[in-house]
């Protein structure tokens, strides 16, 4: 049975607006002998010791200035110092008959006892007493009611009197947090209580069903001892949503907590007696990002000044170094992080700590571009390139420079050289390579000693939150938890249910440590960037095409769902996805034989006549790709119409030769396949970007057009996304708006919707084209 008590807050206001007699409640149970459980009231009985039952019951009792009256009594020594409040009393007995206690006429009790008084009320059955106590007893008490409880009232359970907290150091960089409540003069462990509570009723980890709890409602607590102890939701509440997964994963007496988790365990134990509280404020003092008020000086050796911006990112880095906390710079790709880091190092140097080398590990084709800023930047830095068949022959000079460059895919076979050196620092650069926690590259990267880490990063969040963790797990290990745990505590919840509360207390917990701005917020003279989609139209052959390459792809999926369910179908999705994005560059991509006959490609006509246009009206032109294939036919193209052009793909050696050719005004065009050319380059010759064909993850995309719109571009950059409208190109493009709310969310402050994938964006992909 559950009690609803709607109209006692409406009582409570006139009990305070008024000079009204205050309702009391005085609950209690009586033996009864067995001869008086006649049939009528045998449910309110229940069984106690010896011979007789037990009897719950409730008087009511208003107080008249000191004096309780029960409803119609007259006083029993003097006049009350008011007159009686009938219509206020009814309103109070008719209330409580409304929560359910209904009036027990004259019911005989033991001789020893006496008769019950004629207002006695009772439930309906001596079950219900325990429900009746947590729901509606504490809204009588919000409403200005007094609940006095007789000491032979079996169903008063006592509350919570005092919540302790303790934070102990473990070893290095963690305390062990111990809870402890206070029921009736005994402390007992809170941890085990609480994980207790959330096995027997899983909602108190979902977001949505613990908001639905109000916060006075009293929560039964089991004590290890059996009995029951009450504490209001809202505690329980706020615990559960700021400590969750300290409680679920460990849920012993005393929790593990990292220093790095200081300003949660701060919120979470406000107004708590003990240390813990206190202890947490002085470990969050180490997370305190230094304020705009305080001064740093840009290195004497730094031969360009730095913009305010990135004055501030390396206060920042300065600070993290301070107080030896790891951290990722997250700055939008064309904002300088380089300079920021070289700006680091060379503020290292001057203060005379760059005594061992900093180690920069990076993808290859950045290392030349390292090499040049370093030389451009700061010449007084001692670099030293880790690069080639003969690099083994450099290895003695290590400890002899300032910085180290080598790449992800030497670092592993290099590593028991690398591993004996200690480094100052060690720098990731494009550090969302790393994405694989369990590749040899990233357990060589555990093995480097470096008494500082640092990830640069523009896209720290690129495909889902499982990349995030890998670079928390490489600076901060055990701070997300373990992979399995992190995805059932984190990701699952924020990516699948869409669950913002924990997505803003992600957001909160990784705030110390990852730095993130955008063009928008701290650019003011970078030139306008106008995006706009080109749709046009599959007819003819293509259509058909299409069609018949969606329907045939469409019963493959239903086919393989029906088999094995829609996760496990992943690869058949994927290739209906490539296929059809192949109709939609150019059907010479696809590898069916009803391609061969089809001979139109819309986008690559429209593509040429914008091409043909814009070098004609002097514009410079980067044309990306995620097939190189697409790019071949497109150079095809370019050579036939006698458009100069230059080529940028993985298969290219030399880099720099093409980027040189571009930058120079040597060619107009640029063709960059997107995964060789999205990092590294800088090409601010280029006013106009297309993107050929479009790709989900909107991050990537915005990487490849940041090689033309960042700092050092004094043109409006226009950038073109050719879509085949209504196809699964237009679908990619909601989708990338979805994407673009999580990692927004993830990575700022923002109260940013979550993104949720659902089964029917899968339909949707694969939806026909429209009707003509």
């Amino acid at each position: 049975m559950s009690f609803l008590l709607s109209d006692s807050s409406v009582l409570g206001d006139v009990l305070q607006s008024a000079n009204l007699p205050v309702p009391v409640l005085i609950l209690d149970s009586v033996a009864v002998s067995a001869i008086y459980a006649h049939r009528g009231y045998k449910t309110v009985f229940e069984k106690g010791r010896g011979r007789g039952l037990v009897y719950d019951y409730a008087q009511l009792r208003f107080d008249y200035g000191g004096q309780l009256l029960a409803l119609n009594d007259e006083p029993l020594f003097a006049a009350p110092t008011a007159p009686r409040e009938q219509a206020f009393e009814k309103a109070a007995k008719a209330l409580l008959v409304d929560v359910g206690l209904k009036p027990l006429l004259g019911f005989p009790v033991t001789p020893k006892q006496g008769a019950l008084m004629g207002d006695a009320l009772g439930l309906s059955e001596a079950a219900a007493w325990p429900d009746f106590m947590s729901n509606v007893i504490p809204g009588l008490i919000k409403a200005g009611w007094q609940v006095r409880h007789q000491p032979s009232f079996r169903h008063h359970v006592p509350n919570v009197s005092e919540w302790h907290a303790q934070l102990t150091p473990l070893q290095p960089g963690w305390f062990s947090l111990s809870m402890q409540i206070e029921v009736a003069g005994m402390r007992v462990d809170l941890a085990p209580i609480l994980a207790d509570l959330f096995r027997r009723k899983p909602n108190w980890l979902d977001t949505a069903a613990r908001n639905k709890i109000q916060d006075e409602t009293l929560v039964d607590l089991k004590l290890p001892d059996g009995s029951v102890v009450n504490a209001a939701a809202g505690r329980i509440k706020h615990l559960a949503s700021m400590l969750f997964d300290l409680l679920d994963s460990q849920g012993g007496t005393g929790l593990a907590v990292s220093v790095w988790d200081a300003p949660r365990v701060v919120d979470a134990l406000k107004g708590w007696r003990g240390n813990g509280e206190s202890v947490a404020k002085a470990m969050a003092e180490r997370l305190r990002l230094i304020d705009d008020s305080t001064q740093i000086t840009s290195p004497t050796s730094l031969s360009q000044p730095l913009r305010e911006y990135q004055v501030a990112g390396l206060r920042w880095l300065q600070c993290l170094r301070e107080q030896n906390l790891p951290g990722i710079l997250a700055d939008e790709m064309g904002l300088g992080k380089t300079i920021q880091t070289l700006a680091h190092l060379l503020l290292e140097k001057q203060a005379g700590r760059l005594n061992q080398p900093a180690l920069i590990v990076l993808p290859t084709s950045l290392i030349h571009n390292w090499c040049a800023e370093a030389q451009r930047f700061a010449p007084v830095l001692r670099v030293l390139v880790l690069h080639g068949s003969a690099r083994q022959s450099l290895f003695e000079q290590i400890s002899h420079c300032d910085m180290v460059l080598t790449t992800y895919s030497l670092l592993w076979r290099d590593i028991d050289t690398l591993a004996k050196q200690e480094f100052h620092m060690l720098v990731l650069d494009e550090a969302q390579t790393v994405k694989n926690a369990g590749s040899r590259t990233a357990d060589a990267i555990r093995r480097i000693h470096a008494r500082h880490r640092l990830c640069i990063t523009g896209t720290p969040l690129e495909n889902h939150m499982g990349e995030l963790w890998a670079l928390f797990d490489f600076l901060m290990p055990h701070f997300l938890g373990d992979s399995k745990t992190f995805n059932r505590l984190w990701r699952t919840p924020i990516e699948k249910r869409g669950d913002s509360a924990r997505r803003k207390l992600l957001a909160q917990r990784i705030k110390p440590f990852i730095l993130r701005r955008t063009k928008d917020q701290v650019v003011q003279d970078l030139p306008p960037k106008t995006v706009i989609v080109r749709r046009v139209e599959l007819h003819g052959k293509q259509r058909d095409l299409y069609e018949t390459v969606r329907i045939a792809m469409d019963d493959r999926i239903r086919e393989q769902v029906a088999c094995k369910g829609l996760a496990r179908s992943r690869i058949v999705i994927l290739d209906a996805m490539l296929k059809l994005r192949q109709v939609c560059c150019d059907p010479r991509l696809v590898r069916l034989d009803a391609a061969r006959q089809v001979t139109e490609s819309v986008k690559l006509t429209l593509l040429m006549q914008m091409l043909s246009d814009r070098v004609e009206a002097g514009r410079r032109i980067l044309v990306f790709s995620q097939f190189t294939t697409m790019l071949g036919l497109i150079e095809s193209a370019l050579q036939a119409a006698q458009l100069s052009h230059v080529v940028l793909t993985g298969n290219t050696v030399d880099r720099e030769t093409p980027v040189h050719r571009f930058q120079t005004g040597d060619v107009p065009i640029f063709l960059i396949s997107l995964k060789a050319g999205g990092v590294g380059l800088n090409l601010t010759a280029a006013d106009t970007v297309i993107h050929f064909d479009p790709w989900w993850n909107p991050a990537v995309e915005n990487q490849a057009t940041d090689r033309a719109h960042r700092i050092g571009q004094d043109k409006p950059v226009f950038v073109y996304k050719l879509i085949v409208e209504g196809s699964i190109e237009d679908k990619i493009l909601t989708l990338q708006e979805k994407k673009a709310d999580l990692i927004a969310g993830i990575l700022s402050d923002a109260d940013t919707a979550s993104a949720k994938f659902s089964d029917e964006d899968i339909a949707a992909l694969l939806a026909p084209l429209p009707t003509r």
